[in-house]
């Protein structure tokens, strides 16, 4: 039962945006007497935050598994890999990273999205330390990671999201990186 209103909830907040969200609607699109909702979900806001919590462990579900994936490659191979394992992630549903990223307040959101970033940071910083010889002139693998993940993630969403970004996806994959390569 909490699938299908996690699933309907997605739905409306999907279709109509955050502020038209209520437990009533998602309740009649789930199918469940709006007591029922209230016995997995006090609030409109905990059901957002599971649909959020869902979408975002998701994506992070599906870069870390890129990265892990590659992790023996050389970093070229693996950067494109990861590239291109976010933008199919963001890609697959740009109508919820829409209402995720531009309509939920912050809040409903930042600790999920601090949490995808740390995850993919963590495997990133450990694979940049792992490929760093001693005495290299290499940056610390913890401000690359941190620069890399933010910036690649910042500009995978904007390509996702803008009506008509100025270059293809295959040029988006080849600008994210150069990028990471540059900074590691």
């Amino acid at each position: 039962m909490v699938d299908r209103i996690v699933a309907a909830a997605r739905d409306v907040l999907v279709a109509d945006g955050y502020d038209r969200l209520t437990t009533n609607r998602v309740a009649d699109r789930a199918r469940v007497s709006p007591g029922s909702l209230y016995q997995y979900f006090p609030d409109k806001a905990s059901i957002v935050e599971e649909v959020t919590a869902r979408y975002v462990d998701r994506l992070a579900e599906d870069v870390v598994a890129s990265l892990v994936d590659h992790v023996h490659e050389d970093p070229e191979a693996m950067a494109r890999a990861t590239a291109e394992a976010l933008l199919s992630a963001l890609e697959r549903d740009p109508t919820l990273l829409r209402v995720v990223w531009q309509e939920l307040p912050a809040s409903r959101h930042l600790d999920d999205r601090l949490g995808l970033e740390r995850r993919v940071r963590d495997v990133l910083r450990a694979y940049l330390g792992g490929r760093q010889a001693p005495g290299s002139r290499r940056r610390d693998p913890a401000r690359s990671s941190w620069l890399i993940v933010l910036a690649v993630e910042s500009l995978a969403v904007r390509f996702v999201l803008d009506d008509d970004p100025p270059l293809t996806r295959e040029e988006l994959v080849e600008d994210l990186v150069a990028l990471g390569l540059a900074w590691w």
